[in-house]
């Protein structure tokens, strides 16, 4: 690998980080007029297609009709299952908790990587680091899941989804990771975009999303948001790291996630700050060195 291309993953990894821990609240503020399917699909089918028309736009090729098969497959993983169950649960779990429960996605990955052939085995290291890591996001928002007010059959059904959603997300992006195409990244991550919001259209016609939707400039804000940097950008960011960088460093950026996760919500909807965050944020910080250290 070029030290060009090198420093462009590193870039790309970071914009994931940063980017994707804003999504939490900004799905939790669409989610007051927009339901969770309807959300989700309007966000990616958008992103999907302008990303794909403004690289037609510029000479690249859509993909084959023999790899639409395969591509709407990893859009139904990676962005029906993935996003679609992280939506579905926010509307019963704070946003912070979805991040964190989202961070058990690397285990899932890891694991699923590891069972494939050629995937990078389990060391000692990696589980250690994984462990403290996964450690210190537990101790970051582990008041806010004790003192939950939703119903309690509701938040387990949310977490489900969550667990789901990171099923989902860890066998696309290792199916990804094995059978990377030769043609351009963003032109690959057009496509899952678009038939991932596809199908999530779909779910929402069919459970009668479309009658209970409305806008408004707070939500709207908020999928605008979502479409632009949240898919537009991220999405792109994380296709082209997952390219260019071992799995397991990719899938660390769900332990930054619930750091943003939280840090938005002291800052903008109040939510106390306890000394036990700056704690935990350490932790979160020394669980990934270790995995990362040789």
């Amino acid at each position: 690998m070029s030290p060009v291309v090198r420093r462009n993953a590193w870039i790309a990894f970071i914009a994931v980080c940063v980017i994707w821990g804003t999504t939490y609240l900004a799905i939790k503020v669409a989610l007051e007029t927009i339901p969770p399917f309807l959300m989700g699909g309007i966000r990616y089918v958008i992103a999907g297609t302008v990303l794909g028309g403004i690289l037609v736009a510029r000479g690249e090729k859509l993909p084959p009709l023999t790899e639409w098969g395969s591509l709407a497959w990893l859009g139904f993983l990676m962005i029906g299952l993935g996003n679609g169950g992280v939506n579905w649960a926010e509307q019963y779990l704070a946003s912070g908790i979805a991040a964190v429960v989202i961070a058990t996605s690397p285990f899932w990955m890891v694991a699923v990587d590891a069972m494939l052939p050629g995937g990078e085995k389990f060391s000692t290291r990696k589980i250690i680091g994984l462990s403290i890591g996964f450690g210190g996001i537990v101790l970051l928002v582990w008041p806010d899941i004790t003192l939950a007010g939703a119903d309690g059959r509701m938040v387990l059904l949310g977490i489900l989804a969550l667990q789901i959603a990171c099923a989902g997300w860890a066998v696309a992006s290792s199916y990804t990771k094995r059978h990377a195409m030769s043609r351009n990244v963003l032109v690959i991550a057009a496509v899952q975009m678009f038939f991932g919001g596809l199908f999530m259209t779909l779910v929402g016609t069919t459970t009668g999303e479309w009658s209970t939707i409305s806008f408004n400039p707070r939500t709207t804000s908020a999928l605008l948001y979502l479409i632009v940097a949240g898919s537009l950008v991220a999405f792109a960011a994380y296709s082209y790291a997952l390219r260019h960088l071992p799995i397991t460093t990719v899938s660390l950026y769900t332990y930054v996630n619930p750091v943003i996760a939280v840090a938005l919500g002291t800052l903008l909807l109040g939510e106390p700050f306890r000394l036990s965050m700056v704690v935990a944020a350490g932790i979160i910080v020394v669980g990934m060195l270790v995995v990362r250290s040789r």
